[in-house]
């Protein structure tokens, strides 16, 4: 059974997706009841995320940026907090770290600051945000055409710029995984991220398990691709047997610190 705060982010990437849609539309899609539908509505309201009106439920007024990265910080972030803390492995002092602008790899960002000095490049903004005037800490932003969706840089001279870079570790997140494919929404992102893949010698994909079987229109990279997969528990058995078979380095990751 789906867990509410996955509820929730289906449907608010699906609002986000069409800008407004009435409830009667968000109780058929989803196949829920009416009060189940108004419930989460109303908890992503509060969260500054939708907006309801009379029948119909919409973005925010203050913008797609704000509705969708403000949102997908906080959602999961149990699982976030997780996989960050494990991607600490794979990361020693002295070493040149690339992060992406998902919000999964923006959780590992703070966590750097205890494996001092390093060199940290990204296009986030929000990243940058927490990195800028570290001791310690060499950080480079990358350029490129901003877009607010993602509070990120992307384009053709952010990817040049990246080409133009060799980091020891890549540290990156997907929109959804079907089978041992990697997806992502915007092809404009999916360039950004395979500059990253190519300019890194290590990669980390960091993964929630509710992304497994999700849908995503571009593909970023095949699973294989990656020095090890991090993914939260709840994938199930049978399914980490059968990345594992298929060639995937794959590591579950355990939410609750023991």
């Amino acid at each position: 059974m789906i867990k509410a705060d996955e509820r929730r982010e289906e449907i608010a990437d699906y609002v986000i997706k069409l800008g407004q849609v009435r409830i009667d539309d968000l109780v058929e899609h989803f196949g829920v009841s009416r009060m189940t539908i108004h419930r989460h509505i109303d908890r992503l309201a509060q969260q500054g995320v939708l907006r309801k009106l009379h029948g119909a439920v919409t973005v925010q007024p203050s913008g797609l940026y704000e509705s969708a990265f403000r949102y997908r910080v906080t959602v999961n972030r149990a699982e976030k907090d997780a996989l960050a803390r494990a991607a600490l492995d794979y990361v020693e002092a002295g070493q040149v770290v690339m992060l992406d602008d998902s919000s999964t790899a923006n959780a590992v960002a703070t966590l750097l600051l205890d494996v001092k000095p390093l060199t940290v490049i990204t296009n986030s903004v929000a990243t940058a945000s927490l990195l800028t005037n570290v001791d310690e800490l060499d950080f480079i932003c990358l350029g490129g055409q901003y877009h607010n969706t993602y509070n990120a840089y992307i384009g053709i001279v952010c990817e040049n710029a990246v080409a133009q870079m060799r980091a020891n570790v890549l540290i990156c997140s997907a929109s959804a995984i079907t089978g041992t494919t990697a997806f992502i929404q915007d092809p404009n992102v999916v360039r950004v991220k395979q500059a990253m893949m190519a300019a890194s010698v290590k990669r980390i994909l960091l993964i929630d398990h509710a992304k497994f079987d999700r849908i995503a229109l571009h593909v970023f990279d095949d699973l294989t691709s990656f020095d090890v997969v991090l993914a939260t528990e709840g994938l199930g058995d049978a399914r980490a047997q059968a990345l594992e078979r298929a060639g995937v380095k794959l590591r579950i990751v355990k939410t609750k610190v023991p």
